[in-house]
Formats: C-alpha cells, sequence, structure tokens
C-alpha cells in the first residue's frame, strides 16, 4: 500500500528507489514470520531493530538518486516520521507490551542518532542559506521552519515524545489485552474442563451462571452406577498397557451416552463410573434419561464385546443399577473443591447395581425411578418392556426393602 502510495504522490522514476527499499521491509518481514514463536524471541526482536534501522536511514539519507541536491537536513521536511507509526502498530500484534515498549525506545533512539548525523554533515548550499537568512532578517525561529539545511530540533523533539507517549499508550492497551485473552484462555478451560464432566447443554448453562455449583442443596435426582463384573481377576491376567488400554475404550463408550442423554459424569470408580441425571439443574426427564442411558450403555458394550470377541479377547461383562430419590449437592472441600452428590440415594444406586451379581441380571432399577420415568413426559413404553419386576428387596442403608425391576443383558434378553 505504501508502495503505491509513493508512486501516486510522486510520480517519478527516482521513487523507484524507495519501492526498492519496500522490498526489504517485505523480506525482513518474510524473516520475522520465519524465526518468529511465542514466547520471547530474540532473532524476532533483532529483525524488528532492522526494520526501525533501515526507515531511519531511509528517513534521513537522501535518495541517491535524486534530481535535486537540497542539504541533507531537507530530509526531516518531508514529515516522514509518521510512518514509524505503522511499525509500532504492528508490533501490538505481537501482544507484549515489552515488544511495545521497545519498539518506542529503539524509535526515538535512531532518530536522534539520525539527528546528530545530520547536524554532523556540511552545509551542501550556503548561499542559499545566506539568502534565507537575509529573508527573514535575522529572525532565527522563522529560519528554522524554513531553512532547508535547519533540522528543527523543537519538531524532531516533539515527535520522539507523542511517539513514546503513543507506544506507552499502546503498551498499556496491550497488556490489558493480553490479560485478557489469557483469563479467556483460562474461562474456555475451565469450560472444557466442566465439558468432561456435564453435558453440552448444562455446560452452557453453567457458563452463563455465577457460580452455581457453590449453592449446597437438596433435589431429586437419577444416580447410575456402572461396574465391570470380576475386573480384577480380568486385570492380574494382563499387562498395565493392556487393562489401562481396555479400562479408556470402556471409559470412552460410558461417557458417551452419559452425555448424550445429558447426563453429568460424576467421578471414575475404578473400573466402573457414577453417573446422575438432573444435576446440577434439573430437568423434566431425568429419571426417564437415566433409565435409556443404562440401556444404551448395555448396547454399546454389547457392540464392544463383539469387535473384542473378533480380535480373539475375551468379553466384558457391565452392570448397572439405578435409583432415584432426594440428594445433597454441591462444592464439598477447601482448596481442592469437587462437585458431590451425596446422600442415601447414592448408596441405594450402588448396592442395587451390587445386587446385579445375586440376580444374575445385568440391571437392577429401583421402583422409585421407574415409576418416576413413567410419569415424565418424554416417556415411552418401550423402554419399560425390557424390564421385569421383582419381589423387593432389602437394601443396607435403606429402612425398609424397596421394590426393584431388573433386566438382562441385551444377547440374553
Amino acid at each position: 500500500m505504501i508502495a503505491c502510495l509513493l508512486l501516486f504522490l510522486y510520480p517519478a522514476w527516482e521513487q523507484l528507489y524507495y519501492v526498492a527499499l519496500l522490498g526489504l521491509f517485505a523480506l525482513i518481514g518474510w524473516g520475522q514470520v520465519r524465526v518468529g514463536r511465542v514466547g520471547v524471541s530474540r532473532p524476532e526482536l533483532a529483525l524488528l531493530f532492522c526494520d526501525l534501522a533501515l526507515l531511519t536511514f531511509v528517513n534521513v539519507v537522501p535518495n541517491p538518486f535524486g534530481s535535486s541536491h537540497l542539504p541533507v537536513a531537507m530530509q526531516f521536511h518531508f514529515g516522514n516520521f509518521i510512518y514509524f507509526f505503522v511499525i509500532l502498530s504492528g508490533a501490538t500484534l505481537a501482544y507484549s507490551w515489552r515488544t511495545v515498549i521497545a519498539i518506542g525506545t529503539w524509535t526515538s533512539a535512531l532518530w536522534i542518532a539520525g539527528m546528530v548525523w545530520v547536524w554532523w554533515q556540511p552545509d551542501r548550499d550556503p548561499a542559499l542559506t545566506a539568502r534565507i537568512m537575509a529573508a527573514t532578517a535575522g529572525d532565527h525561529r522563522l529560519f528554522e521552519l524554513i531553512s532547508p539545511s535547519s533540522i528543527v530540533f523543537g519538531a524532531r523533539i516533539q515527535e520522539i515524545v507523542v511517539f513514546m507517549i503513543v507506544a506507552v499508550t499502546l503498551a498499556v492497551a496491550v497488556r490489558r489485552g493480553n490479560d485478557l485473552l489469557i483469563r479467556h484462555a483460562a474461562v474456555e478451560r475451565e469450560r472444557g474442563n466442566l465439558a468432561r464432566y456435564f453435558s453440552p447443554n448444562v455446560v452452557d448453562e453453567l457458563s452463563r451462571n455465577d457460580e452455581p455449583l457453590k449453592q449446597v442443596r437438596t433435589q431429586d435426582v437419577a444416580v447410575l452406577f456402572v461396574d465391570i463384573v470380576g475386573f480384577t481377576a480380568f486385570a492380574d491376567a494382563r499387562t498395565p498397557e493392556e487393562v489401562v488400554r481396555t479400562l479408556r475404550e470402556f471409559h470412552a463408550l460410558m461417557e458417551r451416552e452419559v452425555f448424550r442423554h445429558s447426563g453429568t459424569l460424576d467421578k471414575y470408580l475404578g473400573d466402573g463410573l457414577m453417573a446422575t441425571f438432573g444435576t446440577p439443574f434439573t430437568g423434566t426427564d431425568d429419571a426417564g434419561n437415566a433409565l435409556r442411558c443404562a440401556q444404551a450403555m448395555m448396547v454399546a458394550a454389547d457392540r464392544w464385546n463383539g469387535e473384542r470377541k473378533a480380535a480373539g479377547q475375551v468379553p466384558i461383562r457391565v452392570s448397572f443399577g439405578l435409583h432415584y430419590g432426594p440428594v445433597v449437592l454441591g462444592d464439598i472441600g477447601l482448596t481442592c473443591l469437587e462437585f458431590a452428590v451425596i446422600g442415601s440415594t447414592v448408596n441405594a444406586a450402588s448396592r442395587l447395581e451390587s445386587l446385579t451379581r445375586a440376580l444374575g441380571c445385568a440391571l437392577v432399577a429401583s421402583d422409585d425411578l421407574v415409576r418416576r420415568a413413567r410419569a415424565e413426559p418424554g416417556s415411552v413404553d418401550a423402554i419399560f418392556r425390557p424390564l421385569t419386576a421383582q419381589a423387593p428387596q432389602a437394601i443396607r442403608g435403606l429402612e425398609h426393602p424397596i421394590a426393584i425391576w431388573t433386566q438382562q443383558r441385551v444377547a440374553e434378553s
């Protein structure tokens, strides 16, 4: 853009000299792209200094191909100092206030050095200087302003001071912008951490509220426990790498279904996990979502076992326990906080999952959960057909036996 501007304002062959020098600026910019990196990059800073040094040279040293032979100080009368602001504005893109301050400091030093160099140069046209002095009748201030041999030190100092003011202001703005960028990155990281536990719709809701997890409260929630049957014996017969790989595959399958059914991944429990539905905000289909999630997990586990059999691996048996009732939820801990869901409902769901071994089934759901799921608006008969009513069972931690429903494994049903 500057090359086109120069040719438009000064349509002369001698301007090609400056266009060629702009090619050097482009070459330095290419070098900055090659060596630039996050953090302190000394080669990049060195190239920035080369930019400033080259621009100082262009502004101070006359065009050797120019037709006029004006005094060297005449270079200061063209007002080309404004081009330093182009480099200064580009420095803000580094998101480093130190770089912006460095540009301001280096520019000031180079501009002073340029003034000293010009001051040392001899007057190319002393006769012209004498005529201008005579024309101004000894008015030194007017002479300094119009004489081509005058550096006009006051104007040069003003340029430096204004440039430093702008540089410091931009540095403050860059530092504030960088702080905001870091805070935004922290917010996105926190949002990513939330996405590891909550479904996407819950993450969106949490991001719009101020600290909703710190509100300790009691509400009705559906709790789902998932566990691998006989995993201890399975792990003892295999290498640690194979055990971890199997757990990662299993957890990935189960986690996907939790989020797909608007659930919250409360925690991993070794070879199992605990999920809740209705946390941190209750919904209209929490119990039904929990039941649908468990059944979808059974289908996913069955498909996974088919792949394992095809690969010559031992199939994995998975069991599920579901219960619905009141829980206490909120942050616990002092420095290391955890969003906790506690209460007898959680303990009962864990006991129901353990009950699958004695009953020889894959899933045990409390009658409280099934009745709640039937009453929800999104209830469909299809999710209840695989269930079989069983006699009430005594659950440790509960005062009275509770009615339960069971479901056989997909391959057996």
